[in-house]
């Protein structure tokens, strides 16, 4: 009998720290905690515990799914370099999903996805039935006009938590070759460089 594959996704791309495991088209568990900071130390642990809870071993899995964003800039580093540290040790694909990807997932017809960009801004992408507009950031009062309800910030829940969606959509992306996990920004870092001469160096 041939064992369903199994998928270990995850995100932080915005003020959660979210991982899911899914086997075959079963969610055995997931979880979503809310933290603005942090995610760095809570991920590796967070998704220890729900693949124990689902009784596998990470040499069990498939394929690893990363949210990719967009959303807050060193969450999605620390997720997308873990999938790939992940990946590269267990010899499995990663595969980088969008946070609009996720939060559209269960929407078969035209729809926009919003996600909070901080600073009265939302990230939106507008999605037709045959093609994908490509996303803008905009002020939250004024987003673009579209077919179909809009999915995430200011609209409707979405049909999948966002690891989940992430999970499901690895499970259809990943027997097929695709690119590494790259984050996904659409506004530069909020780091400055130093405006501090450097120090002398005397010799």
């Amino acid at each position: 009998m041939t064992t369903p594959p199994a998928i270990l996704a995850f995100d932080t791309a915005s003020a959660h720290c979210a991982a899911a495991v899914l086997v075959g088209d079963t969610i055995l568990c997931q979880a979503q905690e809310p933290m603005q900071k942090g995610q760095a130390e809570r991920l590796m642990g967070l998704c220890a515990d729900l693949m124990a809870d689902a009784g596998l071993a990470f040499g069990d899995l498939a394929a690893v799914g990363v949210g990719i964003g967009p959303g807050n800039f060193t969450g999605i580093r620390i997720s997308v370099s873990a999938a790939r540290g992940l990946a590269l040790g267990l010899a499995v694909p990663a595969i980088g999903v969008s946070s609009f990807d996720a939060l559209r997932f269960g929407q078969t017809g035209p729809c926009a996805v919003a996600i909070d960009a901080r600073r009265d801004q939302l990230y939106v992408q507008q999605f037709d039935v045959s093609s994908t507009d490509t996303p803008v950031m905009v002020p939250a009062t004024s987003v673009p006009p579209h077919d179909g309800p809009l999915i995430g910030a200011t609209g409707q829940k979405a049909a999948y938590p966002i690891a989940e969606g992430i999970a499901r959509l690895t499970a259809q992306r990943y027997q097929t070759p695709q690119p590494r996990p790259a984050p996904l920004y659409m506004r530069p870092a909020d780091a400055a460089p130093a405006r501090d001469a450097p120090p002398r160096i005397l010799p």
